[in-house]
């Protein structure tokens, strides 16, 4: 379960609850958890009634660096990622 956070307009932070980590992303496109939100989050877009994310800070070849996990539940790097691939499609869903 995770948490997204709104920063500022089209800006969010995705936190995990159980850890307290912050989702980031490395200039190789690796997802890591953060203890701090020292990094700029990512940036959330909608379309088509589902988000994506992609990194602030890096990109590959120019193009933005997406959120992605496969199908075995397992984050992909980001230079892999384009935001027409279903796999950096997410619902985000509220749990109260």
């Amino acid at each position: 379960i995770v948490e997204i956070r709104s920063v500022r307009v089209g800006v969010v932070a995705i936190r995990a609850v159980h850890t307290g980590f912050y989702l980031a992303m490395n200039k190789q496109g690796r997802l890591y958890g953060s203890v701090g939100r020292t990094l700029p989050p990512g940036r959330d877009q909608i379309g088509n009634g589902y988000n994506t994310d992609a990194s602030l800070r890096w990109r590959h070849r120019g193009r933005s660096m997406f959120l992605s996990l496969n199908s075995k539940g397992r984050p992909q790097r980001g230079g892999k990622t384009r935001r027409q691939h279903p796999s950096t499609h997410f619902l985000p869903m509220l749990i109260s």
